[in-house]
C-alpha cells in the first residue's frame, strides 16, 4: 500500500472513530432527582471568593450538579467581571420570589430552586421518584439532541433551562473590592437559555453546544427541568463530552 493510500485510510479511520465517539457520547437522568446548586457571584464582590471555593469543592460529588452564574451589577464599582452577563442578573432577579429570597444578593446559593443559607447541603432523598426523564446525545462537535419525557406524576407545565459550563478559570483582579487577588472559578456558566413553559414531552436540537470551550477546555452541558408553577427542580442531567 502506497503512502497516499495509507494517509487516506488513516483519515477515514480517524473520521469514523470521531463519529462513533460522538454517537456514544450521551447522558440521561436517574431514577431520583439530583441537587441542582446555583451560585450567583461576582469577581467584584469581596464576600464571593469563599462561596466560589465552596462551589469548587462540589466537583465530582455524586448527585449534585453545580452552576456559577456571574452577575453584572457589580461591574460598575471598579472591576468588570468577564464572566458576567445581564442574562444571569435577569435570571436571578426573576427568580427572587419563587426562591423565597427577599431580594437579589451575592453570594446567593440556590438549591433546587430555593434560597439556601444553611451551609451544609441537604441529602438527596432516595425515596423521591423522578417525574421527568431527560436525555442528552451529542450529534457532532457543536450539536446536542435533547429529549424530555413525562413520567407518572409530572406537572402539566414544565420549564426547561440549560447552561454550558467550564472549569479551571482564573482571574487576576486589578481593581474593586478584590484588587490584588487571584480568583479561581469552576462550573462557570458561559452560555444560558431557557424554553417557554409547556408540556414535559419535548425534543429539540441545540445547534450551538460545543464540546470545547475557551482555550480548548472541556465544556459541560447542564439541562434542568423545573415545575413552572413554583420553580422547584424536578430533574437534571449533565453531558460532559
Amino acid at each position: 500500500m502506497g503512502l497516499v493510500h495509507r494517509l487516506v485510510l488513516g483519515l477515514l479511520l480517524a473520521g469514523n472513530l470521531a463519529a462513533a465517539q460522538a454517537q456514544s457520547c450521551a447522558a440521561q437522568s436517574g431514577m431520583t432527582p439530583p441537587l441542582v446548586v446555583e451560585l450567583y457571584t461576582s469577581e467584584g464582590c469581596d464576600s464571593c471568593p469563599p462561596a466560589d471555593r465552596w462551589l469548587s469543592g462540589l466537583r465530582g460529588r455524586p448527585g449534585v450538579f453545580a452552576a456559577a452564574f456571574h452577575v453584572d451589577y457589580w461591574d460598575r464599582l471598579g472591576w468588570r467581571d468577564r464572566f458576567a452577563s445581564p442574562l444571569y442578573t435577569a435570571r436571578q432577579q426573576q427568580n427572587v420570589a419563587q426562591s423565597g429570597a427577599r431580594f437579589a444578593y451575592t453570594p446567593q446559593i440556590v438549591v433546587n430552586g430555593r434560597d439556601w443559607r444553611d451551609g451544609e447541603l441537604p441529602t438527596p432523598s432516595a425515596s423521591e421518584k423522578a417525574v421527568i426523564a431527560l436525555k442528552l446525545q451529542r450529534d457532532g462537535e457543536e450539536q446536542v439532541a435533547v429529549e424530555s419525557r413525562a413520567l407518572p406524576g409530572a406537572p402539566a407545565r414544565v420549564q426547561l433551562w440549560w447552561a454550558q459550563l467550564e472549569d479551571g478559570h482564573s482571574s487576576e483582579v486589578r481593581a474593586g473590592e478584590n484588587r490584588g487577588a487571584t480568583l479561581r472559578h469552576d462550573a462557570v456558566v458561559r452560555a444560558y437559555a431557557s424554553l417557554p413553559a409547556g408540556g414535559a414531552d419535548q425534543q429539540w436540537l441545540l445547534k450551538k453546544a460545543p464540546a470545547k470551550g475557551e482555550d480548548g477546555r472541556p465544556r459541560r452541558l447542564l439541562l434542568v427541568a423545573t415545575d413552572a408553577a413554583n420553580g422547584r427542580v424536578l430533574q437534571a442531567a449533565q453531558l460532559g463530552c
